[in-house]
């Protein structure tokens, strides 16, 4: 293991990010860590606690899955992609929303399920499953509000601005949604082994993970058509992340949390984005060559 969390820091210098990973044997309980123990921004990986919680909820009869929402042109939570890119007025279930939530993270859909669901929920629902260090702070609208704020009159256009990054408290993990890389492959584990919530309601999660369009961070490690990655990822100025499961054919299955930090503030990285699935490969090959 040492060799490998030599390669794994390695990987993560040559890409010029500061980097935290925990991988474990969804199965055997090895594991390979890489800070594990960092606390961490989650940015839209939270989406996957909200996701978890939803289906706690409907396990238990609180809320039914096919309820229809309505969703108005205004007031959406800004956003590239799903119903925050959308003009016209939208009805759709809440299994929908958890679908555009967590295959295309969109940000509306998300705080429409945070509408019905609550913050509270999603932290009683970590804290149900052990997870003692993660925590949501904000909707995910209030979160890039946050943005808008602690960047000043200057707009989005300073967020280049080192001097700006320092005093956002979305890039804070003592002031917004925050994590730990091993808390989420805790979460993770739970689902994939039928301890989040009931296995018909874990099995849902695992599907919606699987659908993720994504393939440019965790996914890029591993380009084999017999392995499946299901994941979600999570994005903001100069912070890439991922975390997911990652399934061979053999049976293997290994949860997987990568968080990295960059100087440069550019959007476009595609070192910064490919290292994910690098250290994730090589963290999962460690622990498959221990079996």
């Amino acid at each position: 293991m040492t060799d490998a969390l030599g390669r794994v820091r390695a990987a993560f210098a040559e890409a010029g990010v500061t980097g935290w990973l925990h991988a474990v044997d969804i199965d055997t309980g090895a594991q390979l860590d890489a800070g594990a123990d960092q606390p961490v921004c989650t940015a839209s990986v939270h989406k996957l606690c909200l996701l978890v919680t939803l289906h706690e909820l409907a396990d238990t009869g609180d809320l039914d899955l096919t309820e229809q929402v309505d969703c108005p042109p205004l007031g959406r939570t800004p956003g590239p992609t799903g119903l925050a890119a959308m003009r016209d007025p939208v009805r759709m279930s809440l299994r929908d929303l958890a679908y555009l939530m967590t295959a295309v993270s969109d940000n509306t859909a998300a705080d429409l399920l945070l509408g019905r669901v609550g913050l509270d929920a999603v932290n009683r629902t970590t804290a149900r499953l052990g997870l003692t260090r993660t925590h949501a702070v904000h909707t995910f609208g209030e979160l890039l509000a946050t943005l808008r704020q602690d960047a000043g009159p200057g707009g989005a256009r300073i967020l280049t601005d080192p001097h700006v990054l320092t005093r956002l408290r979305a890039l804070d993990p003592a002031r917004t949604n925050r994590s730990t890389p091993r808390d989420m492959t805790r979460l993770l584990s739970a689902v994939w082994r039928d301890e989040a919530c009931a296995p018909e309601h874990a099995a849902a999660v695992r599907r919606l993970l699987g659908l993720q369009v994504w393939p440019h961070r965790l996914a890029s490690g591993f380009p084999f058509d017999d392995v499946h990655v299901a994941g979600k990822t999570g994005t903001l100025p100069t912070l890439r992340n991922e975390v997911g499961v990652v399934e061979y054919p053999d049976g293997g299955r290994y949860a997987v949390a990568v968080f990295t930090r960059t100087a440069n503030p550019a959007a476009t990285l595609p070192a910064a984005d490919s290292v994910i699935g690098t250290t994730a490969r090589l963290a999962v090959e460690a622990l498959r060559a221990r079996t």
